[in-house]
């Protein structure tokens, strides 16, 4: 998100309580959305935006109930739709801060359409993606990022559907930002956050996000103290893939085909991959981590890269024409040689 959308001089400075809502929220006690919309509330009186120049855009599912939530201004659309809505929001308002936020089944299903057409116009949005794995508000069927045999209501033998990787689908979309975190993980959250407003052009963050009625635990190897060193890999641009609890594990590449080794006797640091945040073969690599078990869950800044965004290059477009045609008239327009009567 561009910098210039400022604190004003003088300004009050703002707090988490500027951001809270007068809403009672309404998730299930426990749910990992508390955690997120927590972090969300902490990092935002810091990014020196007034509040009236933010806007939160959702459509459908537990985390679309996010814009209530906010004390900010706010559209709760329809299903799937929000990218379309956020897109109409900037193109008027370029000035505006917009977030979408939304869910794996709001965003991966029934709006994966608008989902990959955003990214690949690389709008100066943000995109926060709660991914539990199911389907919450419906009551735990599965979803398009549900493990291949999956049993849920709607799926009493197991799913036969292979899920949607979204780093994966955001980085074949042409994404220019690509990040993950976990709902628990406040800190780091806070830190993608941050780098999701910094970024000129559509960021996209995927959050693991608890489910505790109809998917609990999905994550809990990335959560729990004994265990989650050895399953998260912490990316770091210009760092090596190091990981476990004693730091002793690591990321090698034998050709294109990563592996894990252990540094010690025969290997050192110097035979890990170092993270290069800007290189999107290695993000590629990196993605297709997300469903083998054998490899350490990558949360971080996967991919960033700088492109022009959709409304700077609309905004130069126009100039470029107003300079060949003039200004032009709507009257005109509108009554010109394509328009004809019906009688």
């Amino acid at each position: 998100m561009r910098s210039d959308v400022n604190e004003v001089e003088g300004q009050i400075p703002l707090t988490r309580k500027d951001f809270i809502s007068d809403q009672d929220v309404r998730w299930c006690p426990g749910c990992g959305d508390y955690s997120i919309l927590t972090q969300v509330q902490k990092i935002f009186p810091e990014l020196g935006v007034p509040r009236e120049k933010f806007v939160f855009i959702s459509g459908i599912g537990c985390s679309s109930r996010f814009p209530y939530y906010m004390n900010t201004y706010g559209f709760h659309t329809i299903h799937g739709r929000a990218p379309t809505i956020a897109s109409g929001v900037k193109l008027a308002n370029p000035d505006l801060s917009v977030w979408v936020f939304t869910g794996d089944g709001d965003a991966l299903s029934i709006g994966g359409n608008h989902f990959i057409h955003i990214l690949r116009r690389n709008l100066d949005i943000n995109i926060i993606l709660f991914n539990n794995e199911i389907y919450g508000l419906t009551k735990g069927q599965y979803s398009p990022t549900s493990e291949l045999g999956k049993i849920t209501k709607s799926t009493p033998f197991g799913s036969l559907d292979r899920p949607f990787n979204p780093p994966a689908m955001a980085l074949g979309s042409s994404a220019t930002f690509v990040a993950r975190s976990v709902d628990v993980h406040g800190k780091h959250l806070q830190a993608m956050l941050q780098r999701c407003f910094e970024h000129h052009g559509t960021s996209f963050l995927e959050v693991y996000q608890n489910c505790l009625i109809f998917n609990d635990g999905a994550f809990r190897e990335l959560t729990e103290r004994g265990v989650k060193d050895d399953k998260l890999l912490i990316l770091e641009h210009g760092k090596p893939l190091v990981f476990g609890k004693d730091r002793d594990k690591g990321i090698h590449l034998d050709g294109f085909t990563p592996e894990v080794i252990e540094i010690g006797e025969d290997f050192s640091e110097n035979d890990l991959v170092v993270h290069d945040e800007n290189d999107k073969n290695l993000a590629v690599i990196l993605a297709r981590f997300t469903y083998d078990d054998r490899l350490p869950k990558p949360v971080g800044v996967i991919y960033q890269s700088h492109e022009p965004t959709y409304e700077d290059l609309l905004e130069a477009q126009i100039e470029k024409a107003k300079e060949r045609l003039g200004e032009g008239n709507l009257g005109e327009l509108i009554r010109g040689s394509d328009t004809w009567e019906i009688t």
